[in-house]
């Protein structure tokens, strides 16, 4: 019985919203109607003539000051709104209307339980948006010691966020420890170091740990932070190995003894791929390219699972050094895969290759005469596909937009993947003749393809829309973030600009023609307010102002006159 008469509640509530909904004409003329009916209870003639007499004898002094307040108090909603948009992305007013208001008017809430039938293409493409918005550890990543650091050192400024330097940190939470590090004392040292935020306590923490046992994750947090050059990097990076093999391989014989023994065998793993993987890239920096690219190859084949830590865009990077395209082609063929996460480095070296077939004899003139061949059209097309893909990066190319550090941390489609793509590839496009000439003639052609408003990609999902708000925490805030889709301003921004500019124009005119525009609003509440309103006209405004002013009637000309 108590869950019928809950039914019929709900049911009923719902009615109302529905009326309220749909319906709202209709409730604004009973309304209107009623207010008809209880015109003479509610004395509604007499109380509208003492308004007028009222506002009758105010004067432009008052109306000044009211068009001033309103002006200054819209300019205040103004300035606030900006910057509210500004960091957030959103407008304030509009936000608090959708996330209070909407409700409270019958508004639909999207995660209710009405969506539970929602079909599941929907929930997947749900699903891949918030996986497009995942924070991704940059594989080409800078040493903070030997780059960052000195990039502090002679700027003064600070190229990595907090927020990137907090994920970093727990990235090393997550591949450095285990629960039994409190067994080893060592390794317990570390466990605390790596979650420190202060530099000098880790790195005290780290030679603490060393002078008890050689431990391989201390002389990691030495070379990437207390190593000023690379090639001091490189030194405790190859210690560090020497002690992570170790540790390697005895866990390996003791990995099937029990979960410990396990958790303890991958975080060994981790420790040891992550070793190779910096000292390939230390030889990479250090000019000894064909080593690096040995390195590289033996640790994916040796470590195929390992697919976290992306080391086949390292191997891309320095490929491209090397020049040696056909090995490009050849990962790209493996990598370049429909059931495998897209990345700007993927998508741009695609392009880079088949504009390479065509960009040395590419002329704008010519193709427009004679039209795009088979060859430039599959170039274009990849242009295109990588553009889409990710759209700020052209910029950064094109140098139409200066270049900053890499952050540790790229959001994929975002800014800062685009940074840290052209920040290392820059060179072997302009390496290729002609490939930026055809990126700069084809690349805008791009957005004529994108379906507005974005609600479908054309060969990717559409864009997430926490972009915009990753991005800005990832970079630091001396860089101006690239923003795409550019958003719009939200229309309570646009009203409060109209309503602040039209109120403070009607105090500058008040505060300089006082009485004309006493008269002007004494006819206007005249109009509205007085009881033979329908009497009144345009004519009998003006003849008004005309008696009042004094001001005499034109003289009309001897043609009229005629």
């Amino acid at each position: 019985m108590a869950e019928a008469g809950t039914g019929f509640l709900e049911q009923l509530k719902s009615c109302i919203v529905w009326s309220w909904t749909y319906l709202w004409t209709v409730w604004f003329f009973i309304v209107l109607f009623l207010v008809y009916i209880l015109r003479v209870p509610l004395k509604i003639n007499d109380n509208l003539s003492t308004v007028s007499m009222f506002l009758n004898t105010l004067t432009p002094k008052f109306y000044v000051a009211l068009t001033g307040t309103s002006s200054l108090i819209s300019g205040l909603i103004l300035i606030f709104e900006w910057w509210y948009f500004r960091k957030y992305g959103t407008s304030f007013i509009e936000q608090v209307s959708v996330s209070h208001l909407r409700p409270l008017l019958g508004g639909v809430d999207n995660n209710s339980s009405n969506n539970s039938n929602s079909s599941n293409g929907d929930s997947d493409s749900n699903r891949q948006s918030v996986s497009e918005c995942k924070v991704w550890r940059n594989p080409l990543n800078l040493f903070r010691g030997a780059e960052y650091n000195r990039y502090t050192w002679v700027t003064g400024r600070e190229p990595l966020t907090y927020y990137d330097m907090n994920l970093s940190a727990q990235d090393h939470q997550t591949f450095f420890t285990c629960d039994s590090d409190h067994l080893r004392p060592a390794d317990a040292i570390m466990q605390k170091a790596w979650r420190e935020r202060n530099p000098q306590a880790r790195i005290s923490a780290a030679h603490e740990a060393l002078e008890i046992n050689e431990c391989a994750t201390a002389y990691i947090l030495l070379a990437e932070e207390e190593a000023t050059t690379i090639a001091e990097a490189e030194k405790l990076f190859k210690q560090a190995l020497k002690a992570g093999d170790g540790c390697y391989r005895r866990s390996q014989q003791l990995q099937h003894h029990g979960s410990q023994y396990e958790a303890q065998h991958r975080r060994d793993t981790n420790v040891l791929v992550y070793i190779k993987r910096r000292l390939a890239m230390c030889a990479r920096r250090l000019g000894r390219t064909r080593e690096a690219v040995k390195m590289m190859r033996d640790l994916m084949k040796e470590f195929p699972l390992l697919s976290m830590f992306n080391i086949h865009e390292n191997l891309l990077e320095a490929l491209l050094e090397l020049q040696a395209y056909a090995d490009v082609q050849a990962v790209l063929a493996k990598y370049d895969d429909i059931s495998l996460p897209k990345s700007a480095t993927i998508c741009y070296t695609a392009a880079l290759l088949k504009a390479r077939a065509v960009s040395d004899k590419f002329s704008p003139e010519a193709a427009s005469r004679r039209g795009l061949s088979t060859a430039e059209m599959n170039a274009v097309e990849a242009i295109h596909r990588a553009v889409e893909f990710n759209p700020h990066v052209p910029k950064y190319l094109l140098e139409m937009k200066s270049l900053i550090l890499p952050p540790e941390h790229i959001l994929k489609r975002g800014d800062s993947e685009a940074i840290a793509y052209a920040f290392f590839h820059l060179a072997h496009w302009k390496r290729v003749e002609g490939a930026l000439n055809l990126l700069h003639c084809t690349w805008e052609g791009t957005f004529r393809m994108i379906p507005y408003p974005l609600e479908k990609g054309h060969l990717f999902y559409p864009y997430p829309v926490c972009t915009e708000t990753a991005d800005r925490e990832l970079l630091p805030s001396f860089h101006e973030v690239s923003v795409y889709p550019k958003k719009e301003l939200p229309f309570f921004i646009l009203f409060t600009a109209g309503l602040c500019s039209f109120t403070a124009m009607l105090a500058l005119l008040t505060h300089q023609f006082p009485e004309l525009m006493g008269v002007f609003a004494k006819a206007m509440i005249d109009i509205f307010c007085s009881a033979e309103f329908r009497d009144w006209n345009c004519k009998s405004i003006f003849m008004r102002v005309e008696d009042e002013l004094e001001i005499p009637p034109a003289p009309q000309s001897q043609h009229f006159q005629n």
